[in-house]
């Protein structure tokens, strides 16, 4: 039985929607299983910034100010994982729109090894180098101008 051009590209069609959708799967596991550990690690750190809290007992300045300085580390890290979990739900979100896995500013195809490594990324990795160069060549000119005693202040 001799198979017509039509059916043979239908299936070539078929296969390709169930490979992305298979790799697509796989990345929202990596995402949710990401999202569910650090959801599970902030709660965690929230819980022993407050135990610390309550076991003040008799300090000096000296272990205040270090309880102080942990304190701060520790707000830190919970903003920092705060911000991965709002990008990780922007990334389910790009997900289910269809979006997801293209360049921000290109409109390439992000490549899979990149997403696997950095659910999230928004970049591809040529236009995310670009972007910190630009960055960093934006900083190196305002430490420059700033640099010709300059106030900015006013």
């Amino acid at each position: 039985m001799k198979k017509t051009k039509a059916a043979v590209a239908n299936g070539a069609s078929r296969n390709a929607k169930d490979s992305r959708s298979q790799r697509y799967e796989e990345l929202r596991t990596i995402l949710e299983d990401r999202r569910r550990e650090i959801q599970s690690e902030v709660q965690s750190r929230m819980k022993d910034v407050r135990a610390d809290t309550g076991q003040a007992g008799v300090v000096d300045d000296v272990e205040t100010s270090e309880a102080d300085i942990q304190d701060e580390i520790e707000f830190a890290l919970i903003q920092m994982k705060a911000e991965t979990l709002h990008r990780i739900n922007e990334a389910l979100e790009r997900l289910e729109e269809g979006t997801y896995g293209r360049c921000f500013e290109c409109g390439e195809e992000i490549e899979p090894r990149r997403l696997r490594a950095l659910p999230f990324a928004v970049r591809c990795k040529d236009c995310e180098e670009a972007r910190e160069v630009a960055a960093q060549r934006e900083r190196v000119l305002s430490r420059r101008v700033t640099g010709f005693g300059l106030d900015l202040s006013h």
